[in-house]
């Protein structure tokens, strides 16, 4: 079993109670609407013929028990029709709003490599569209049994004319069988249009994203042309699987015709009123297998979804195993020979290109270490799971991404307890409080997407309170000042040697600003040949302390 099926299975037996309902709703529609259209065929022409055979006949007919029939199949096929339409989805729903988090945790629990590779797009694409797909499988779970209670009720009509009963299942049989040859041809064409949709998701992301500079390189039709080409691929897709989809269209509607006309044909010595009755069941049971042959259409699209999201969740890991008990303050690193001390202030130099964010990124597991480079407590970065490093570092990363939302969401993005005092003292210690209080709303006002509404230089301190917020050992800033200008440099500078202080955490500072360098009282060289980093050239990484003027040198 994969690890999808284990998920999916999971939220099969969660939402059993709602998918059992579902049958049973299902089955009650089914049968009501084959029950309802034989009875309405009877009633109708038995009425008809009582009326042609004269006053005397016509008074003796009783409308009353027939139509009262009717008329109590049509409002329970109304209210079971409602029922399981209601409990179905609330199972897909309910299954999907755990299956989508499952996904989330599983891409940022894979592989770094494999973790980065996921554009947005793709990302958006597989956890809404592919997973929009599966919800088939929970939503169509209740089709096998409004098929089978179809057929159950249409045979127990059918049967009054004799072979028509045969005649009926003989022509469900075969429009299965039909329904299934013509869902494997109709795979591929499913597969591809769920792949050119997911493409198509991903291009619009991209060139989107690129808004700004397509228009500053005058680049709009270029990325217009780019999207059309995905657009026109995925068109073709679609028109591929129409032309299979139509042939669903006419099986059924043969089959029905088919059933119908044969049962006329057997029931023809049983009397005018029978033969309606026993063409309009079978007519009916044939319709029943509607949702059943509607999901088979899908199976192509669903199992490419089950694919893609396969390969997510192979790649990941729905858990972790938690392997350190981070203790705040008190965590110790060493780079190769060099021990860094909680609360120490380290900055890492090293020309352009030295590694200093590859190594940033080495330590919280965006990249991939290897053993012997760095140690927490006497313990190998290799032996500690990724989620477990980044909990000792709140990390400011050079472009860090803000939420489309509030200042507030972003904020507790770095803790979700953080009480509004917190918040406040965040933004202080980020010395954006005075442009959060001038705000609309505070700390409820709406950024815009990426923190659009805001400056770049706001942007970044507001994501340096995020990291403020994070009750971790370490802060980790790279380039922490960068879109600042020189006055208001001064003030964060001032501000976070107060903060370090209060919470005794250590720093560990990757900038080229000689005002934050001079702040710091131990540096770590990237520039002498001794150990390397995957994929850069061997460097040596010694901790040691330096006189201020060293350091803004």
């Amino acid at each position: 079993m994969t690890a999808l099926d284990a998920l999916l299975a999971e939220q099969r037996l969660r939402q059993r109670p709602m998918l059992v309902r579902a049958a049973g709703y299902a089955a009650l529609v089914a049968a009501a609407s084959v029950l309802l259209l034989g009875l309405s065929g009877w009633f109708l022409t038995a009425a008809a013929i009582a009326g042609l055979a004269g006053p005397v006949v016509a008074q003796g007919f009783n409308y009353m028990l027939p139509s009262a029939g009717i008329r109590l199949l049509a409002i329970v096929r109304t209210g079971a029709r409602y029922g399981e339409r209601l409990a179905s989805h609330e199972a897909a729903f309910g299954a999907l709003a755990r299956v989508r988090p499952a996904l989330f945790r599983a891409i940022a629990a894979a592989p770094v490599a494999r973790a980065l590779s996921f554009s947005t797009g793709e990302a958006t694409a597989r956890i809404v569209q592919d997973v929009g797909v599966i919800e088939t499988r929970f939503a169509m779970a209740s089709a096998p049994w409004g098929m089978a209670a179809a057929a159950v009720a249409g045979v127990g009509l059918t049967v009054l004319g004799g072979w028509a009963a045969a005649a009926t299942l003989a022509c469900l049989g075969t429009l299965l069988l039909v329904a299934d040859r013509l869902a494997t041809a109709l795979e591929a064409p499913g597969r591809a249009v769920q792949r050119a949709t997911g493409a198509l998701k991903d291009e619009l992301a991209a060139q989107a994203a690129a808004a700004a500079e397509l228009r500053c390189y005058a680049l709009e039709g270029w990325a217009a042309a780019r999207i059309a080409e995905r657009s026109e691929t995925l068109g073709d897709a679609v028109e591929a699987q129409a032309a299979v989809l139509g042939w669903f269209e006419l099986a059924q509607a043969v089959a029905i015709a088919v059933a119908a006309g044969a049962v006329v044909v057997l029931a023809r010595g049983h009397g005018a009123a029978v033969m309606a009755l026993a063409a309009l069941a079978a007519a009916m049971t044939i319709d029943g297998a509607a949702p059943l042959v509607r999901s088979l259409a899908q199976r192509g699209a669903v199992r490419e979804a089950e694919a893609r999201l396969g390969a997510l969740l192979d790649g990941g890991s729905l858990s972790s195993t938690r392997q350190l008990a981070v203790a705040w303050p008190s965590i110790t690193f060493a780079l190769a020979d060099g021990p860094l001390l909680p609360g120490a202030r380290v900055q890492l130099a090293g020309r352009s290109g030295a590694g200093k964010t590859r190594l940033v990124e080495t330590l919280l597991g965006l990249r991939p270490g290897e053993r012997g480079q760095v140690w927490f407590d006497d313990r190998d970065l290799v032996d500690i799971a990724s989620d477990l490093r980044r909990e000792i570092f709140g990390w400011v990363p050079q472009d860090a991404a803000l939420l489309s939302g509030t200042v507030r969401d972003n904020l507790l993005l770095g803790c979700a307890q953080a009480d509004e005092a917190a918040l406040w003292q965040a933004l202080h210690d980020a010395a954006l409080d005075m442009r959060v209080h001038g705000l609309p709303q505070g700390l409820d006002s709406w950024i815009g997407e990426n923190g659009a509404r805001l400056s770049g230089g706001e942007r970044r301190r507001l994501a340096l309170a995020r990291a403020y917020l994070r009750p971790a050992s370490w802060l980790v800033l790279d380039e922490p000042s960068e879109g600042l200008d020189a006055a208001t440099e001064e003030v964060v500078i001032a501000r976070l040697a107060a903060r370090l202080t209060r919470t005794r955490q250590g720093l560990l500072l990757v900038s080229h600003r000689s005002a934050f360098a001079a702040f710091c009282d131990q540096v770590v060289s990237l520039d002498v040949p001794g150990w390397a980093l995957p994929g850069g050239p061997p460097r040596v990484s010694v901790g040691f302390p330096i006189s201020a003027g060293a350091a803004a040198a």
